[in-house]
């Protein structure tokens, strides 16, 4: 039974590829023979699992390699060791069998397991009759692969890997640790190069920046209460319920006196009762995946599967969720598979090859962010991201994705020049790839979590993003990509390049307002005034509207109204609800002192109001994707700079928005109404106790004849809601 001296040295050094073909408890012709590897033990017994004694083992190398015969047949084994002084136990994880079995080789190699994270990473498990941890990584092109850890004084020669080589999946079962252990893989490329130390791709916890060890936990704990808000999303359409978004950026919503992040308890007691109180729908948070560089806003993640350690624990979160769904809150995720980070302990050549990127740098590298990119066209890379997109949506119960960046994953000379990137088979710049990847997460989250939903941060005009992600006709290239929403980024640009013009100039821009209706219902949008605007050199939203502080703020009061009467639903960033005047800074809390300013608390008071109008009348949400629940009443006031639509929904009353974008009181404008009667104003973004002028319509206006006067406060929007 002794293996040849070459390789108990590589044995006893941890560079031999196979560890468990000689360690561990294997049927002999004289019985069960062991053989392990005991530092610094003298003499060992061994003993089941169980505790009955089972035989000695015999030193044979004194760099701490026993061998002996056992009763019994093979099976999982503990050492009583000793060095004469001192006495300890020790279970050998090279006497346990392996964890994973022929099914999940088969959908592994097939790219068809949706249950990865339940096999993948790190598991606290009983095994055996032993608890302990179960590790497994994918590595297909490493000559070995071993756990290191604060368990094992990372000491690669400790706890080198099994290779299921059928599926490349390195897995081990280390007994006797738990949770809250730190860990990595250490990784020995195909050329015999040990690569940097690699977190968990799979890991569920890490440490805290600019530590990048991964974390042993158990996320599995969470007894949710949250069935009845999970029924009521499940029993919707979304289209046509109101779906009013804060954006949030958990890093800088608020701080701590020592301007340290919350975490997720203290954000609950506070995030949690104002977004109620403020009216909205649903929190969105920007990547909250660990992430090592706090500017990159988690957008260059390196560890999807663990919500980031600034904020706490994993569980955490899971009670942040809870809570925001008791509350009536929805949570969405920012979720960013359009690429990842160069950080050596991330998935940058894992195993010494282009394991999750591509080989080629036209393909793999992303000019905008200096980050690489997915190789989706690979089934295992698919499945990675696929799977953990589920997860946020099992583990978590969070309520929709918002995929970032989709546009420069759909076209392959996205941000290139000529020479730059290579075309897909047939000479076109489409990613094909990417397109099959994003309509599999969309099926896959559809499928198995009714009422989630998923929003394309999308640009460009690729068609049928949010439509359904069905078969093509034979011979032809699906488009639809499947999700449930798309940004809306052309009304973002062209209405706020509108509101920065002056009033006077704003009669040769009208279509900047009337030409986002031509589109307004060929996907189904989200009407996004994100983050993205309030950055880098930007200026926040106050600052981009024209005119005096006066006229800044009566134009952004305008705008509110108007966008939330405009079909589509609704988005807005964290702070520009009370007119942050400062842009954005990831660093820092919002200034919340600005809402003892009577002009700041009154924009936070209208945007309040304009969530509550637009929540309790059907006709503001129930067509908001439809072209059937918008119909213009003004489009063509240019001189003016008047605009009047009405909304409408099966059932509901109808509601006449009225937008006039100049400082000009207009007295009894002339306005042609859906019907004659009475029509009550159900909001005037003029309000004093919004900051306004007072100007308005002593809350009704008649429609006589076809024909109602109105009066227009200046830089205002108005809303009129049939009484009759």
């Amino acid at each position: 039974m002794k293996p040849k001296e070459s390789a108990l040295d590589a044995l006893l050094d941890g560079t031999h590829g196979d560890p468990f073909s000689l360690l561990g408890v294997h049927a002999g012709p004289m019985g069960a023979f062991a053989r392990a590897i005991l530092p610094g033990a003298q003499s060992a017994e061994a003993f089941s699992i169980e505790g009955r004694r089972l035989g000695e083992l015999a030193q044979i190398d004194e760099r701490g390699l026993f061998e002996g015969y056992l009763v019994g047949k093979p099976q999982p084994i503990r050492y009583r060791c000793s060095d004469g002084q001192h006495e300890w136990i020790q279970t050998d994880p090279y006497s346990f069998a392996p964890v994973l079995g022929p099914v999940d080789d088969f959908l592994i190699a097939q790219g068809t397991h949706y249950r990865l994270f339940d096999k993948m990473g790190a598991h606290l498990i009983e095994h055996q009759g032993a608890w302990g941890v179960h590790f497994a990584v994918w590595a297909p092109n490493a000559q070995r692969v071993s756990v290191v850890g604060d368990f094992n004084d990372w000491e690669p020669a400790r706890h080198v890997m099994r290779n299921r080589s059928d599926i490349g999946v390195w897995e081990i079962f280390i007994p006797d640790i738990k949770d809250y252990r730190a860990y990595k893989f250490h990784v020995v490329g195909f050329d015999g190069v040990a690569r940097p130390l690699k977190a968990d791709p799979f890991a569920f916890m890490t440490e805290v920046r600019p530590r990048t060890a991964s974390v042993t936990a158990k996320v599995e704990w969470h007894d949710w209460q949250d069935a009845a808000h999970r029924a009521h999303w499940a029993g919707v359409d979304a289209r046509r319920v109101p779906v009013s978004i804060y954006e949030v950026h958990a890093g800088s919503w608020q701080r701590d006196r020592w301007n340290w992040f919350l975490n997720w308890d203290e954000m609950a007691d506070q995030l949690i009762p104002y977004v109620v109180d403020m009216g909205f729908t649903h929190i969105e948070f920007m990547p909250i995946s660990e992430h090592p560089y706090d500017p990159s806003w988690g957008y260059q993640t390196t560890g999807l599967y663990a919500p980031s350690a600034r904020f706490g624990e994993p569980s955490g979160f899971a009670r942040f969720v809870e809570g925001a769904h008791k509350a009536g809150i929805g949570v969405i995720l920012d979720w960013v598979p359009a690429h990842f980070p160069t950080d050596e302990h991330g998935l940058v050549r894992f195993d010494g090859t282009a394991l999750y990127e591509h080989e080629d740098w036209r393909q793999g590298y992303h000019p905008d962010w200096n980050t690489l990119i997915y190789n989706f066209g690979r089934k295992e890379v698919a499945s990675y991201l696929v799977n953990n997109a589920l997860f946020w949506a099992e583990r978590y119960h969070v309520d929709g994705l918002r995929i970032d960046a989709v546009a420069s994953m759909l076209y392959r000379d996205y941000s290139r020049k000529e020479g730059e990137w290579i075309a897909n088979e047939a000479g076109g710049r489409e990613n094909w790839e990417a397109v099959d990847f994003l309509r599999a997460v969309n099926n896959a989250l559809y499928q198995n979590h009714p009422g989630i939903i998923t929003i394309a941060e999308e640009s460009t005009a690729w068609p049928g993003v949010s439509a359904p992600a069905h078969e093509a006709e034979a011979g032809t290239r699906a488009t639809a990509l499947g999700f449930g929403f798309k940004w809306n980024m052309g009304f973002m640009h062209d209405t706020l390049r509108y509101m920065g013009r002056d009033p006077v100039h704003r009669q040769f821009h009208h279509e900047d307002i009337t030409f986002g209706l031509m589109y307004a219902f060929s996907e189904n949008f989200v009407l996004p005034l994100s983050h993205d605007e309030v950055v880098h050199g930007k200026g926040s939203l106050l600052a981009k509207m024209s005119g005096d502080d006066w006229q800044q703020f009566a134009n952004l009061r305008a705008y509110y109204a108007m966008m939330w009467g405009y079909p589509g639903k609704k988005l807005l960033f964290m702070g520009q609800e009370f007119a942050q005047r400062a842009e954005w800074s990831e660093d820092r809390a919002l200034d919340w002192h600005l809402r003892e300013a009577p002009a700041h608390e009154g924009v936070r008071n209208l945007v309040r109001d304009l969530n509550r109008v637009y929540r309790s009348k059907p006709a503001l949400h129930g067509r908001d994707c439809e072209g059937e629940g918008f119909a213009w009443l003004v489009v063509d006031d240019a001189v003016n700079s008047v605009f009047a639509w009405v909304r409408k929904a099966p059932g509901a009353r109808d509601v006449v928005v009225i937008c006039n974008m100049t400082p000009t009181l207009r007295s009894a404008y002339a306005l042609a109404l859906p019907h004659d009667g009475k029509w009550n104003e159900i909001l005037n973004s003029d309000s004093v106790y919004y900051g306004g002028s007072g100007k308005g319509n002593l809350g009704q206006v008649r429609a006589s004849g076809g024909v109602a006067h109105v009066t227009l406060p200046p830089l205002a929007t108005i809303m009129l809601e049939c009484a009759d």
